[in-house]
């Protein structure tokens, strides 16, 4: 397997904090992977040291096989970057942009306004390319910064929290048009405090938490890996919700989780045989339900069993 991104054992102090302690990571050439982790995590760290912004204070890193201590010029010719902050000069307009940075990356002036615009088309900001950027909503600004990072068809593209500050659903239109940019044949380093994000992004997903790496795995694997299933019941009459609660305590050895809102009662399950049972068990208390079936655990499960910490 061809290998765009490898790490290994990278470890970086800020005085007596430990920000990276002995990561690895291999990122397969054409993939997506997707670095998950809470604030302060280390997330941004390792993006910084593989983009030549910082150097380790151990461990070794190459992009694209060039070392990224000992050949820093050749691995930036290769890679994008969309940092947390915004990148883009306000006094210009998108395609002003646009087109200053291709020119910047050695494009003649008519390919740099032909990729200007087959960009703002791409990143649906064609209608908006010649106004300010200042006035701009920040979800556009967030599409405009994924747009700068391809100017220059990068082989390694660098995603560092894309989506953070966004609502949820400017959010959701940032993956629309980031999906778009798996279509541009390069690899894809995602970070993100949003199991969501990485879900819809990601391939694979490298979770990381106080400078190490915690799980690695499909995101499918990882909601399996931390629990299995869990059995979800909602109680007809609202006042059984308490004689249904010993029931699966007693089933599954664990307290159901409840949600008043919504009336649900949700415990973790490891043998699905188990509803059966408890089918048999509020046939035989006369208790209805309306609703009785399993699920794979909720991003905030994963998050939470992952990193110690609830999703934001």
């Amino acid at each position: 397997m061809s290998y765009a991104i490898r790490a290994e054992g990278l470890v970086k102090r800020y005085g007596e904090m430990v920000a990276l302690d002995g990561v690895d990571l291999e990122v397969p050439a054409g993939k997506v992977i997707g670095l998950l982790g809470p604030n302060q995590a280390g997330k941004t760290t390792i993006v910084r040291i593989l983009a030549t912004l910082l150097q380790p204070d151990g461990g070794h890193a190459t992009v694209g096989g060039y070392d990224v201590m000992k050949d820093p010029v050749r691995v930036r010719a290769l890679i994008g970057l969309t940092g947390q902050d915004t990148s883009v000069d306000e006094s210009l307009s998108g395609r002003e942009n646009l087109v200053s940075l291709g020119r910047l990356t050695d494009l003649s002036r008519r390919q740099a306004t032909a990729r200007a615009a087959e960009l703002m088309d791409g990143f649906e900001l064609a209608d908006v390319a010649d106004h300010p950027v200042r006035t701009f909503s920040g979800e556009m600004r967030r599409r405009l910064d994924l747009a700068v990072s391809l100017v220059g068809r990068p082989q390694v593209l660098y995603l560092d929290e894309p989506t953070t500050g966004l609502d949820p659903h400017a959010r959701k239109k940032v993956w629309e048009v980031a999906r778009r940019l798996m279509t541009e044949d390069c690899t894809v380093l995602l970070t993100t405090q949003y199991l969501e994000e990485a879900d819809q992004l990601a391939d694979r997903i490298t979770a990381i938490d106080h400078g190490r790496v915690v799980a690695e795995g499909s995101p499918e694997e990882l909601k399996r890996w931390v629990g299995g299933h869990r059995l979800q019941v909602r109680t007809t009459l609202l006042s059984d919700l308490d004689a249904v609660r010993p029931i699966l305590a007693e089933l599954t050895g664990a307290t159901p989780a409840h949600d008043p809102n919504a009336g649900l009662l949700t415990v973790p399950i490891a043998d699905p045989i188990l509803v059966s049972a408890l089918v048999r068990q509020l046939d035989r208390a006369g208790i209805g339900v309306d609703e009785l079936g399993l699920r794979l655990p909720s991003p905030d499960e994963v998050f939470l069993a992952l990193t110690g910490q609830p999703a934001v």
